[in-house]
């Protein structure tokens, strides 16, 4: 039996995205907690991946990658078998545009789903399984479903920034903050990618989950449990609108050159000035986000 096949999948974009080189451990806890499910789907997918050749398992020691991807995700989801995550992915997006437009009610049940969308059992389930794991919807005691009142108007989204943008400068001034440099040069590869064409050329889900890391991984960098606990609450809520806004990327190439100056001045342990840096980051795609509400309400 294959494992749920959208966990699979964003394995693969995940190995891609951190250009992950022959020999990376391919560890459950960290990918569960990045795609925020548990690690038993993890495991079914890295021991899917494992049986195809894609990565390695060395007793005792856990699963390891191969040979970097070379080719698409799309195309390597194909050549294992997973045609079933596109169908996924595409209905994903419908949903969330249906949702946002005000086409779906605030209540549904998986039948009226299934049916709207055409969809097998097996392609609901890891629907469902997808928006219920980022938050935006939830089973209801009983019967139903219901989708998240939170981040479902374009004034949902500038919340959460202006959320950020007390939380994350502040971060960079917690006493005995540290990024390590394999985490400064992961993000900095990450950067220069999208500056290479990966800004015309990545999904949506690929450019949501490099701003997601990047930003995660510099609260991580304070130690503070309750910071990095709450960046993570609101990425997880924020992704639907997120989405919706990646419409206009004219704005991503100083977004990349914002952050490559944030490491910069992190690396050099400069966390002033990283610290107002990073307000004036938050605040410009603040003001960016509020020229383009057309785009979140249409």
């Amino acid at each position: 039996m294959r494992p749920e096949q959208s966990i699979t999948t964003q394995i693969l974009g995940l190995i891609q995205a951190d250009d992950m080189k022959a020999g990376a451990h391919m560890r459950a806890q960290p990918l569960a907690d990045r795609l925020r499910v548990s690690r038993s789907p993890v495991n079914d997918a890295l021991s899917f991946l494992a049986e195809k050749g894609v990565l390695v398992r060395q007793p005792n020691r856990g699963y390891f990658l191969v040979e970097p991807l070379s080719e698409s995700v799309e195309a390597t989801a194909r050549r294992l078998g997973l045609e079933d995550s596109d169908t996924v992915t595409e209905v994903y997006f419908r949903i969330a545009d249906d949702r946002l437009s005000g086409e779906l009610p605030g209540e549904f049940t998986e039948v009226m789903l299934k049916q709207r969308y055409g969809l097998t059992p097996a392609q609901l389930n890891a629907v469902l399984a997808r928006i219920a794991s980022e938050g935006w919807a939830e089973k209801k005691p009983g019967y139903g479903w219901e989708f998240s009142s939170m981040l479902t108007t374009a004034d949902s989204l500038l919340q959460s920034y202006r959320l950020r943008l007390a939380l994350e400068p502040a971060a960079l001034l917690e006493p005995g903050y540290h990024l390590a440099p394999s985490v400064i040069a992961r993000c900095r590869a990450a950067e220069q990618h999208l500056l290479d064409g990966g800004i015309e050329t990545d999904t949506a889900d690929q450019m949501h989950d490099r701003g997601v890391r990047f930003h995660e991984s510099i609260v991580e960098g304070s130690g503070n449990a309750f910071f990095i606990d709450t960046i993570r609450r609101v990425n997880r809520v924020r992704r639907l609108l997120s989405y919706r806004s990646m419409k206009d990327r004219s704005r991503y190439k100083e977004h990349c050159h914002q952050h490559l100056q944030l490491l910069d001045l992190i690396e050099r342990g400069h966390n002033d000035d990283a610290s107002k840096a990073m307000h004036e980051h938050l605040s410009s795609t603040l003001r960016n986000l509020k020229k383009i509400t057309g785009i979140l309400k249409n």
